[in-house]
């Protein structure tokens, strides 16, 4: 996630002690990985372009206050071709480190 946010020129980073991928202070994506007898249970919930109200009303990742945002704020983009090119290119960068 952060190599796709650098593609589009937005610096993030990882925030030690707390989960998941930031712009500033705002949280822009969520990753997780579990075992369970044996099996790798992982996820990626990244925010490209959304309602972020219902954010308001929990505490994402236990922390209380925590900002968030996403891709097309950031770019002050909000069309309908955003999320399939993020979806392209998160997975191009994952198959990158894969293969």
């Amino acid at each position: 996630i952060i190599e796709v946010l650098a593609g589009y020129g937005i610096a993030a980073e990882l925030c030690k002690g707390a989960p998941g991928v930031y712009v500033g202070d705002s949280k822009i994506a969520a990753l997780g990985l579990r075992i369970r007898r044996g099996c790798s249970l992982h996820g990626l919930a990244f925010n490209i372009d959304m309602d972020l109200e219902p954010f308001s009303r929990i505490n994402p990742c236990g922390y209380a206050g925590m900002a968030v945002t996403q891709l097309s704020e950031l770019l002050e983009r909000h069309d309908s071709t955003l999320f399939t090119e993020a979806e392209t290119r998160v997975v191009e960068a994952l198959l990158a480190r894969l293969l």
